[in-house]
């Protein structure tokens, strides 16, 4: 099997494995404290991910990036184990977070072993379309396994056993598959990210851009089951269906949106749009109640989606059209606002939770989404 096609079968199992803890991190942590601080869990695991990263490019040159991955896989499934067998409040609060920090880790060493796998940079696009697509069916695969794990109960035991378990034919494949190693880039201070957003009108921009969208993706995936399997009572025999629906947008609509960015509209028209119906949306999740039938429901979290595939695609593509292969030192600076957001979101679901509820922390945050969101978009410079 070539190198590119076994890290694509990899991230299928990798990808099913973290939609498996996506869906039920929140809710499972609740379990073990208030519901108003499961976000500061998951902001501490984005801490450590940030005091890790300037030392992770160190140990890819000593142990190389496939064996390190290696590592990564077995140290998540370890955690997983550990929380299904041995569910104290302490173990599950630490647990959670090593193993939120150890994933975006992990994705970067798959980043490098994918780059290495890549013959040249013209099969740049095949592969890495391969590579994300496998990724998406591989969350529909695991919103639709939640559902059918805990059905009508909460036996989130079942989840994790499963989700340590989809991590072996990835493990197998980096074992028997010859991939090689990557070069690893320079990771770059927070200092630096910051420096880069004050100076860089455009950057600027996309950058806040950016974050917004990481905001997002930090806090609503992950704050929606918890409020509709542990406040409103729906079962995951229903939920699973609905959550498969939600990935269906970043299938269908990524790579149409930029042909029509690319052709038709800028990259700040669009990414402006996708903002306004990413928060409008988000905002609407706040007027759902245990009366509001599922499919309203439905459709309000899958336009979430699509507002956010949108935005996704725009923030990406206006991105790489504004800087070549040589400026690493700004691709490093971009890559660093995804962990800043991953701090953020989550401790601000939490602080508005314990001052408030879930309905106004949704609509608090769909309405910033609109704000920040639509206004960064409109400052970028559209270079089409």
């Amino acid at each position: 099997m070539r190198p590119r096609l076994a890290l694509s079968f990899g991230n299928f199992f990798l990808c099913a494995h973290y939609a498996l803890m996506l869906y039920i991190t929140t809710p499972f942590l609740a379990t073990a404290m208030s519901e108003q601080y499961v976000g500061m869990v998951l902001s501490l695991g984005a801490i450590i991910t940030l005091v890790a990263f300037p030392f992770v490019p160190r140990l890819v040159r000593m142990m190389g990036a496939r064996r390190l991955t290696l590592w990564s896989l077995a140290l998540s499934a370890v955690l997983l184990l550990v929380l299904a067998l041995y569910p104290a409040a302490l173990i599950i609060i630490l647990a959670v977070a090593f193993f939120h920090a150890i994933a975006p880790i992990t994705a970067y060493f798959l980043d490098l072993l994918l780059e290495a796998a890549t013959d040249s940079e013209g099969q740049t696009g095949q592969v890495r379309t391969l590579y994300i697509t496998f990724g998406n069916f591989a969350y529909i695969t695991g919103a639709l396994l939640v559902g059918l794990l805990l059905g009508e109960m909460t036996a989130y035991a079942a989840v994790l056993y499963v989700a340590a378990v989809s991590l072996i034919p990835f493990f197998l494949l980096l074992l028997f598959v010859r991939i090689p190693d990557g070069e690893p880039p320079v990771f770059r201070h927070i200092l630096e990210v910051a420096h880069c957003l004050i100076t860089d009108r455009d950057f600027r921009a996309v950058g806040i851009a950016y974050g917004t969208l990481q905001f997002f993706f930090n806090l609503v995936p992950f704050f929606t089951p918890l409020y509709l399997a542990s406040v409103l009572n729906i079962p995951w025999s229903e939920l699973g269906w609905v959550y498969a629906l939600t990935i269906i947008p970043f299938i269908v609509l990524e790579y149409p949106a930029g042909w029509i960015a690319d052709h038709v509209y800028g990259d700040k028209e669009l990414m402006a749009i996708g903002f306004l119906v990413m928060g409008s949306a988000t905002a609407a999740i706040a007027f759902t109640t245990a009366a509001t039938p599922l499919v309203a429901i439905a459709v309000v979290l899958v336009v979430t989606r699509i507002g956010a595939a949108i935005a996704e695609a725009m923030c990406e593509t206006h991105f790489f059209r504004r800087v070549s292969d040589r400026d690493a030192n700004t691709v490093g600076v971009f890559r660093m606002i995804r962990p800043i957001g991953a701090l953020l979101a989550p401790l601000s679901a939490s602080l508005l939770l314990i001052v408030s509820n879930f309905n106004i922390m949704f609509f608090v945050t769909g309405c910033a989404i609109i704000v920040i969101g639509v206004a960064a978009s409109l400052s970028i410079k559209d270079i089409r």
